[in-house]
């Protein structure tokens, strides 16, 4: 197992955050060089990569700190400017990247949100969806602006991971990873279904989803002490991804953009970096003192070498990395 597979370029700490929970770039990170950083201070959003940061509620006159715990972009961010954020007990929504915001409240009490997924055709069907961690699923069927639970079938409702068919528009399928296993829904999050997941190996911190689902049925889960799992016939059967030496919780799980033809795994660790570039036969492993306490992730182009990765931790700091 090689040692060699991933480089710190550099790293930017941000102590205003205290601690960051998620992270996002825009769909034209490329062009545009814009994230989010999501943390216990608030919502901090770059222009440049990850080398400058502001604070993204300035507007919002705020008189204490805003706990944001999850941040996502409109996959067609590029003309619609649409941004959410997960806060306690709700989700902001801007629509000129981040000038201004919009609160919706999910429910009472309040749920303390994890995760945020927008469906792959966010453009025609406006539906999003968040987890939250001992609340199930909610559901927005118009852009943010409404929400409500949608949890039938779902037995464990701490949700910590959720993933999007990206053919989501014929097989209206979804993921979630809990503190069982693996949940699915295959209408759209009206019903769930508990997976083969074996349970004595949950919780399930992290999924990843092939591009390619419709042809493979592939889905990754990472879990907290039980390395990583994958599935090739929609979760029906799993089994264990064998040369995994790396322990720890699996915080972060993301497959290259034109997975399977480029195999490319990368599993992010709290004290380690984990590619594969032959669909998990085979890991190469970075390991560094600025590796510590990492809690999330982004991938804004592919793992091609050369690719950049953003890395946020526990203790404020957000790490620019290439593969």
């Amino acid at each position: 197992m090689s040692l060699t597979a991933v480089t710190i370029a550099t790293h930017l700490i941000l102590t205003d955050l205290q601690s960051i929970h998620a992270l996002a770039a825009s769909p034209t990170f490329a062009q545009d060089g814009l994230c989010c950083a999501a943390g216990a201070a608030g919502l901090r959003l770059s222009c440049d990569g990850g080398r400058s940061w502001r604070d993204a509620y300035a507007s919002l006159a705020l008189t204490s700190p805003l706990t944001t715990t999850a941040v996502a972009f409109s996959p067609d961010f590029v003309h619609d400017r649409t941004l959410f954020a997960g806060v306690p007990g709700g989700v902001l929504r801007s629509h000129d990247a981040g000038a201004t915001w919009h609160v919706a409240a999910l429910s009472s009490p309040p749920p303390f949100v994890t995760t945020l997924a927008l469906s792959p055709h966010y453009v025609e069907d406006g539906l999003l969806f968040a987890g939250a961690m001992e609340d199930g699923v909610f559901r927005s069927w118009d852009r943010g602006a409404s929400w409500a639970a949608w949890n039938f079938g779902l037995l464990d409702l701490a949700v910590y991971a959720l993933v999007i068919s990206p053919d989501f528009a014929h097989d209206e399928t979804l993921y979630v990873g809990v503190e069982s296993g693996v949940f699915r829904s295959s209408n759209g999050g009206r019903t769930w279904r508990e997976t083969a997941f074996p349970m004595e190996c949950g919780p399930v911190l992290s999924l990843a989803i092939s591009p390619n689902f419709a042809a493979d049925g592939t889905i990754f889960a990472g879990t907290e002490a039980h390395g990583l799992w994958m599935s090739t016939d929609r979760g029906v059967t799993w089994r264990a991804v064998t040369g995994w030496e790396t322990p720890g919780p699996i915080n972060v799980l993301i497959l290259a953009p034109t997975y399977p033809r480029q195999p490319s795994i990368l599993a992010v660790t709290d004290a380690a970096l984990c590619l594969s570039h032959d669909g998990g036969a085979s890991w190469q492993v970075q390991r560094s003192a600025e590796l510590t306490g990492v809690t999330c992730a982004v991938a804004p182009s592919d793992l091609q070498p050369g690719a950049q990765i953003l890395l946020g931790t526990n203790d404020g700091c957000v790490l620019l990395c290439m593969v």
